[in-house]
Formats: C-alpha cells, structure tokens, sequence
C-alpha cells in the first residue's frame, strides 16, 4: 500500500467512525428520550479529555518508565535527536521502561508532552541498527499525531457499550425507562442490546485504524533510516522472538507485565507465541532465512481472519510491506 492510498484509508476510516457514532447517538438517542444529546457530548468530551491528559501517568506506572538523564545513554539520546531532525518534528523526551519485554512505545499529552520509551529488553536483544529502526517508528506515530487521534476513537466503542448496557438493564428492571417515549422499558432493553452490537461494531474500525498507523510509522521509520525497511523488518522478528520467551509461562523467574495498553507498543506481545509460531512453522530460524521464506509466503484464510481483531498488522504481511518499501523505495 503507497503513500496516499494508506493516508486515505486512515482518513477515511476515521471519517467512518465519526460518521456511524454521530448517526447512530442522534438517531438512537432522540428516540429513546433516555439521555439528551448534551448530556451524552459533555459525557464524551470530559471523559476524552481527562484520559488524554492523564493515561501518560498510568502508562508510566504500569510500565516503570523513567526519564533518561543526560549523559544516560548519550547514543541513544543522539539517535532519538537525529530522528527528529530528519522528521520535522521537536525531539521528543527519552523515556526508560524498566521491563524486559522488548518493546517501544509512543505517547503524551499537553500535560506531558511528546515521549518515547524503549524497554530494557527492547535495547539488550536488538542491535544498534534495530532499534535506531524502530525509534523511526515510534517518531512517526508523533509526526502524524495518531496517538491523539487513537486514544479519543477507542474510547467511543466503551461509551456505546456503557450506555447500551445501562439501557438494557433499565429495560429488564423496569426502573429507567420512560413509557411513551420509545416504546417504555422493553423497547429500551432491545436498544440497549442494539447500543452493544453497534460498539463491536465500532470496535472493528477502531481496530483497523490501530492497524493502518502502524503500517503507516513503518512507512516513517523507513524514509528516514538508512536501509530502515530492512532493520524494522529484523528488528520486529527479534521482537516476535524474545517477546515469546519472556511471557513463556513456564520460563523461570518470569516477570508479568501488564498490557492493558498493548495499542501503543509497536508489537502485541499478547500475540507473540502465534507470530513466532507464523515465522518458524518451516522449522527456519535465523533472521535472514526467516524474512527469506517469509516474504516468499501469503497470509492464510486464517491469518487475515484472526487480523480483524488485532490492534497490529499480521506479522507476514507486516513483513512483505516493508520488503515492498525497501524495493520500490520511490513508490512508497
């Protein structure tokens, strides 16, 4: 997928959940005669601005992320400001998150400002190429703004599902519903149920959305790191791999770490077990030999099934666009 057809697939996916959500709450909403329009936007709005403000600081105390001192880790301090030269963009502050799952993330808030975290196992497995590679990525969600844009979409599917549920169960005990409007309380249990079906609803697109940006960071970490393409496609396999390992349940000492907000890393890690199993089912283990078979390969049936409900890309076809960036560089 090129440029624009990938910055036109995101736009229109978003315009497709704004769409459907102010539809659907202003057709739904002022015939049931439940909750007034205000009262549902303030909800909104307050809701999103107090988790936009504050989920930097739930992130970092589920995560253990500090802030890097100066001097810290002065190459990773130049990488992260070369970066951002070459994206355009005001260098973000170095965080640190003290897990050994190997991973990178994104985020911030007016209150915080712009942050990127690497883990300690992210910088002990990967090479220096890696994770400058990854840095890349993580530096394009900034560029493009999208972690603004996601967190205020994924809170929607939670507020339809809220207020679905509250309908239902209004309706079921007969205790909030109003008769004449809408039919009374067996009416509002079945527009209840309705409010719930259309937030998974609203789940999937939001889930495709997660799934294009990071297509499109993957595009960013490739147009500003040399041989970038190539050093994101090793790097997400090593991540794949040690990812695996750490959450093995039967591995000693194992540290369990939350991933309640699996969205921001730059790989699930509550899919790794499946995508190493996807990258090793030939019995192939070294990188190059991995991508080398890899590429070669189309996602099955099931594969683009099970992708539906992934915050992330399937591993092969993350791969092969990448593989497609790094040998037609110009038309990407």
């Amino acid at each position: 997928m090129n440029a624009w057809k990938l910055r036109f697939s995101m736009v229109a996916t978003l315009a497709v959940i704004i769409g459907l959500t102010t539809l659907v709450s202003s057709a739904v909403l002022l015939w049931v005669g439940y909750f007034s329009l205000i009262t549902v936007g303030l909800i909104v709005v307050v809701i999103n601005v107090a988790q936009w403000l504050l989920s930097p600081y739930l992130v970092g105390a589920m995560y253990r992320v500090k802030a890097l001192k100066d001097g810290e880790n002065p190459k990773l301090q130049q990488m992260v400001t070369n970066l951002s030269k070459k994206s355009g963009i005001k260098a973000p502050q170095i965080m640190l998150s003290q897990i050994p799952l190997p991973n990178a993330f994104a985020y911030g808030s007016p209150l915080t400002g712009n942050r990127v975290a690497v883990t300690e196992g992210l910088l002990k497995n990967l090479d220096d190429g890696e994770v400058e590679a990854v840095v890349g990525h993580e530096l394009g969600h900034l560029k493009h703004r999208d972690v603004q844009v996601m967190m205020a979409v994924s809170f929607l599917p939670a507020l339809f599902y809220y207020i679905g549920f509250s309908l239902m169960w209004s309706g079921v005990l007969g205790g909030g519903g109003r008769q004449g409007q809408g039919g009374g309380n067996g009416n509002n249990a079945l527009i209840g149920i309705a409010f719930m079906a259309f937030s998974w609803v609203l789940t999937l697109f939001t889930l495709y959305l997660s799934r294009l940006r990071e297509y499109y960071a993957d595009r960013h970490s490739a147009s500003i790191v040399d041989n970038g393409a190539y050093k994101l496609q090793t790097g997400l396999v090593t991540i794949v791999e040690e990812s695996k390992r750490s959450r093995n349940p039967q591995q000693k000492n194992k540290s369990k770490t939350n991933t309640a907000y699996k969205a921001i890393f730059i790989a699930d890690p509550e899919r790794a077990a499946y995508d190493a199993e996807e990258l090793h089912q030939n019995n192939v283990q070294s990188k190059s030999d991995i991508l080398r078979v890899k590429l070669s390969e189309k996602p099955t049936k099931l594969d683009n099934f099970s992708e539906v409900f992934s915050t992330h890309p399937n591993i092969i076809k993350r791969l092969r666009a990448l593989q497609e960036i790094q040998e037609h560089p110009r038309g990407y």
